[in-house]
């Protein structure tokens, strides 16, 4: 047998997919799949299985609200870790790990190649790359694995600062609840977990707004899990570099804004054409079983928990929920969906070019890691899919699976050049901790049980800028009181110093 035939028998492999949604992911795995059955000669591999990488195609039902791919258009492909969860689970990136590794073995013992398909870039990003997870994904085993109190060992720091904090904050931290509570319906219960956050960990929680309920609860939950303080595990994972699990090729399927933006408006009246607004009733029914059930569980259920945070059910559960619903209404929901796909869309490729880049990068500078390699396909021509999608996609496959030399991937369209150069970012973990942080602005705050929190540096700048927030500090001027607070109470986010105390001066 030669090297070469050694080398391709060694490798493990996974062609994952990403980009926004609306683009073409799904039909590009099928069509990959396809491919590598047909060319089986080519690379000696025996076709592909698709491995589901999106958060909300995880769940059973709600085929139109989480633009599954129709099982008519699957072409006999096996699909897994789509359609297997139930609606009122919660199923989180770790746990998806887990289960992703187990069938990509499933898949390389059958000498078939997994393709990991979906938006969720961030779950895509954690299976290539290990060791960047509060809780590793050995140490998951489904969503009831959390360990009760007291059963796993506290470090120093957060045993000493739990024996400090108040009873409130300690019987809080010992029962932290199922569901994160909705800052809207029930902001006290929503604080109350903010401010065990910031008592235990205030370098992580000044990361989140007080209102981002479900990431709260989650940095709480995992120092129940671990017994550490996030900042803790932050802090040991940027003394060792990543090292990639997977020989991946990642293609980052592409189109540029304004094209994307007509397609996901189209898709999104197709939607409704179909059954949307059946499955968002179907929804309403599951986050409130009974008509007493209108307590902060079952509200809070509605938007921040499994299948629950799909777009679609926000933007239409207030209008079906409406007594006297109108076609006003109805118009800016459907407005207010499109918004919020446009939205995603961006967040999708931010994430893509600030993290997931930069991490495939940073490989590249540790001698014997697997491969790591990204290529951007353009789709923002439909016309031009056979050739500069499905092809390329193809023939980058094919070489990848031969372990011949790849392309220079800036080399394959401009669109590729323009948005695979970037800066060079860091990736240390620790990064986070200092990165876009939350203040709260004792100017603004004329309720302490609502503080109003924003993101230092332009956004702070912008909002001292603002006509209500110069009123009030005019008027706290005026009545004696001093424009800033000039100390925090313990446990609760100081304002942003220097900043602040400028942004309050009248403007002349």
């Amino acid at each position: 047998m030669s090297l070469r035939q050694l080398t391709e028998m060694a490798l493990r492999p996974i062609i994952a997919i990403c980009g926004t949604t609306g683009v073409g992911k799904s039909k590009l795995a099928v069509e990959l799949a396809l491919n590598l059955s047909e060319k089986l000669d080519n690379h000696g591999w025996k076709g592909g299985v698709i491995v589901n990488a999106d958060a909300m195609q995880a769940y059973k039902g709600f085929n139109t609200l989480t633009n599954k791919i129709p099982l008519g258009e699957r072409a006999g492909v096996d699909h897994v870790l789509m359609d297997f969860k139930e609606p009122t689970e919660q199923y989180v990136v770790g746990q998806w790990i887990h289960d992703a590794i187990r069938v990509i073995s499933d898949a390389h013992s059958l000498r078939k190649v997994p393709i990991v398909v979906g938006g969720t870039a961030y779950w895509i990003q954690h299976l290539i790359f290990p060791g960047r997870l509060a809780v590793e994904p050995d140490q998951v085993s489904g969503p009831d694995s959390s360990p009760p109190p007291g059963s796993v060992p506290l470090s120093d720091g957060l045993s000493s600062t739990l024996s400090q904090i108040t009873t409130n904050l300690r019987e809080l931290f010992d029962a932290l609840p199922e569901i994160p509570p909705s800052a809207v319906d029930d902001p006290g219960a929503a604080l109350a977990l903010y401010n065990l956050l910031q008592a235990l960990d205030p370098d992580v929680a000044a990361r989140w707004h007080w209102r981002d309920t479900r990431k709260v609860l989650r940095n709480l939950e995992i120092m129940r899990e671990s017994g550490r303080r996030v900042s803790e595990i932050l802090r040991e994972q940027s003394t060792v570099a990543p090292t990639p699990r997977y020989d991946t090729l990642c293609l980052w399927l592409y189109a540029e804004p304004t094209e994307l933006r007509r397609r996901l408006d189209i898709r999104a009246d197709e939607m409704l054409q179909n059954n949307l607004l059946d499955e968002v009733r179907e929804l309403t029914r599951l986050s409130s079983p009974n008509e007493s059930d209108s307590d902060t569980t079952a509200s809070s259920m509605k938007f921040t928990f499994g299948v629950f945070q799909s777009i679609g059910f926000r933007e239409f559960h207030q209008y079906l929920t409406d007594p006297s619903p109108s076609e006003k209404k109805y118009r800016v929901a459907v407005e207010n969906l499109k918004i919020a796909n446009h939205q995603y869309a961006k967040r999708q490729i931010s994430w893509i070019r600030n993290k997931f880049l930069p991490a495939i990068r940073a490989t590249k500078t540790t001698e014997g890691t697997k491969c790591v390699e990204l290529y951007l396909l353009d789709a923002t021509d439909p016309q031009n899919w056979a050739f500069g999608v499905r092809d390329s996609a193809n023939s980058l496959t094919e070489t990848f699976l031969r372990c011949d030399p790849l392309p220079d991937p800036l080399a394959l369209s401009t669109a590729a050049k323009r948005m695979l150069t970037i800066p060079i970012k860091a990736t240390d973990p620790t990064v986070v901790l200092v990165a876009r942080r939350k203040v709260i602005c004792p100017v603004c705050t004329v309720d302490d049980a609502l503080p109003v929190m924003i993101e230092e540096g332009s956004e702070w700048t912008a909002h001292a800028r603002t006509k209500v927030h110069k009123r009030l500090a005019l008027a706290a001027k005026g009545s004696g009181k001093p424009p800033l607070l000039a100390a925090a109470a313990p446990g609760t986010v100081k304002g942003p110093g220097d900043l602040a105390e400028s942004a309050t001066a009248p403007s002349t």
